[in-house]
Parts: C-alpha cells; sequence; structure tokens
C-alpha cells in the first residue's frame, strides 16, 4: 500500500540548508494501523506531506495504493488527496460556515458527485462513528471530541485504502483519543485500510500493530508493539534511539 525509496527532502531557512529526509525507505504491504514517532525535527510531518503530495521529493520515489505520488501535477495532487486517500489532521480543518453534513459531503461535492449518493454516504458514516444526531450543526456548535470524528468521516468518504492521521488526538482529552485510536484500529479491520499515524505518544502506539522510528530523516528500525502498554512503547523507543545515537 505505501512504499518509499530514496526520499530525500531538503528547505532553504535563510541562508542555510535544512536536509529534513536522508535516504529514507517504507514500506507497508498490507491492510493495519501503523505509526511513526519520532523527536521534533526527525522529519515526521515532512513524510506525511509527501506521502499526501502536499509537496513532493527532491530525489526518491513514493508509491500509495498503486499512485505513483512523486509524480502527480497539481491537478492529479488534488484528485489523489480527493479519491485515493483519506486524510486527517490534528486541527480538524472543518469549514466553520458549513454543518458537519456538509463538511463531509464537501470532498464529494468539489468530485462532482450525485448529492444523493454523498448524503446516504455523510449520514451513513456520521452515524457509524456516534454523531449522526450532531449532522446539521456547526464545528463552534461541536466538542473537540466530535469535529475530530466529523474530520474522520470526512476522511472515509470515499472508502480510501489508505489513511495517512497527523497526530489526531493532539488536540483531545486522553479519554476522548482512546476512543479515536480505537475508532482507527477498527477502521483498518473492518474496510481492510492502511492507517498510518504520526505521533509522538506511546498510548497512542500501543494500539498500533508496528511503530516505525524515525531519526534524523531516515527509518531507524520499527517496534512491534504486541503485549507493551505505553510505558514498554516508550521504553522501547528510547533504547532504540540510544542505541543509535
Amino acid at each position: 500500500m505505501i512504499r518509499c525509496t530514496g526520499l530525500h527532502k531538503r528547505y532553504r531557512l535563510g541562508e542555510r540548508t535544512v536536509h529534513a529526509l536522508r535516504g529514507l525507505d517504507l514500506t507497508l504491504d498490507g491492510p493495519g494501523f501503523f505509526a511513526i514517532m519520532g523527536q521534533s525535527g526527525s522529519g515526521k510531518s515532512t513524510l506525511l506531506h509527501l506521502l499526501a503530495a502536499m509537496d513532493a521529493p527532491d530525489e526518491g520515489e513514493i508509491e500509495v495504493a498503486g499512485v505513483r505520488v512523486d509524480q502527480l501535477n497539481e491537478r492529479e495532487a488534488n484528485t489523489y488527496r480527493r479519491q485515493t486517500i483519506g486524510i486527517i489532521f490534528q486541527q480538524f480543518n472543518l469549514i466553520p460556515t458549513l454543518t458537519a453534513r456538509e463538511n463531509v459531503e464537501l470532498p464529494g461535492s468539489l468530485a462532482g458527485r450525485p448529492m444523493s449518493e454523498l448524503r446516504d454516504r455523510s449520514s451513513a458514516l456520521l452515524d457509524r462513528l456516534g454523531v449522526g444526531d450532531r449532522a446539521d450543526h456547526r464545528p463552534d456548535a461541536l466538542s473537540g471530541g466530535e469535529q475530530q470524528r466529523v474530520a474522520i468521516a470526512r476522511a472515509l468518504l470515499f472508502s480510501p485504502k489508505v489513511i495517512l492521521a497527523d497526530e489526531p488526538t493532539g488536540a483531545l482529552d486522553s479519554e476522548t483519543g482512546k476512543k479515536l485510536w480505537n475508532l482507527l484500529g477498527e477502521v483498518a479491520r473492518e474496510q481492510g485500510a492502511t492507517v498510518l499515524m504520526v505521533t509522538h505518544e506511546p498510548a497512542a502506539a500501543t494500539h498500533c500493530e508496528r511503530v516505525y522510528v524515525l531519526r534524523d530523516g531516515v527509518m531507524d528500525g520499527h517496534i512491534v508493539t504486541e503485549g507493551l502498554d505505553a510505558a514498554g512503547v516508550a521504553a522501547r523507543y528510547h533504547q532504540r534511539v540510544a542505541q543509535a545515537g
């Protein structure tokens, strides 16, 4: 589902060049719930932006769900983001003037899908995520957890096989975050989807099958989370980072 080969990405900050990714390789062959952990500045957000075609690598190849992402032009990238993948942001990115239902349906409207089809799909998703009774409310009338569920429903509109989640519970309390981690795991299992979550929280990582460690722009192996609690994941992570350092 996801294959990255030899990714390099550099940014200019004034007179300084930041080498955010340094020949990164990553392969996720099948469905499941996976995480990427790394310290601030390790390249986590850069990698997610490249996978989402929000930026392009300087070198290397990216293939997601059979699409060569690194070769897309702007129009193709927009279509890819709307129809091939789902993206869940930490800050929800809901349109404040639209209702929950309209926010979910927006990608379909932009793609020219029939409104009757979109209405059936958005209703089913909002009900599935426990916010069907909030469908006609605007974001400012929803709690943080409700807004994130609407954002997840929007990401699932086209039943994507790959879902990218950028610190999806960073703005939520721990109990609501736990419910949403469980929900993402259910989506991966029930839809046969590949969910890749960027996180710095060991508690979030325990809900994933594997945690990939990103250090200084390269992948530094992975942690199998079976049988580990948050403290166990944190210990394995810090042990790996210490050994590499």
